[in-house]
């Protein structure tokens, strides 16, 4: 039996890609004078699309098609740099304003997603306590 029919577990995977941005917003701020460094990025891939595709069982009918069993559900984020950009000319592309407004708005997602689960808890609190 799951509680809170998984939603627990969707906002622990939340919290998790929302500490991850905050890493990479953070690592991007502090190389922001690092000549040559390039600003990473933290993305959500397709889940829904990846669990299908992970699910389905298929046939390949040629050696060079893609694989469907190589992708990796555990994770529904991944850490990418930002290659073929360069704002300065020493080659570094972190755009301080940029990333200073997307910490604020990342900080801003994890505290409702910390303040979410903090309810479903006290939820369950209530709930084993008998009400009080």
């Amino acid at each position: 039996m799951a509680l809170f029919s998984g939603t627990i577990q969707t906002l622990e995977s939340s919290l998790n890609y929302a500490s991850a941005k905050n890493r990479a917003i953070s690592n991007n701020i502090a190389n922001v004078d690092t000549p040559g460094f390039k600003a990473k990025n933290v993305e959500f891939r397709n889940v829904l699309n990846d669990e299908m595709t992970a699910s389905l069982e298929s046939k390949r009918t040629h050696e060079k098609h893609l694989p469907f069993n190589h992708l990796n559900t555990d994770q529904p984020f991944r850490t990418v740099s930002r290659q073929h950009t360069s704002y300065n000319h020493n080659g570094n592309n972190v755009d301080i304003d940029k990333e200073m407004a997307e910490l604020a708005k990342n900080q801003i997602y994890y505290q409702a997603l910390a303040d979410r689960i903090s309810g479903k808890f006290n939820s369950l609190k209530t709930a084993v306590g008998g009400g009080r």
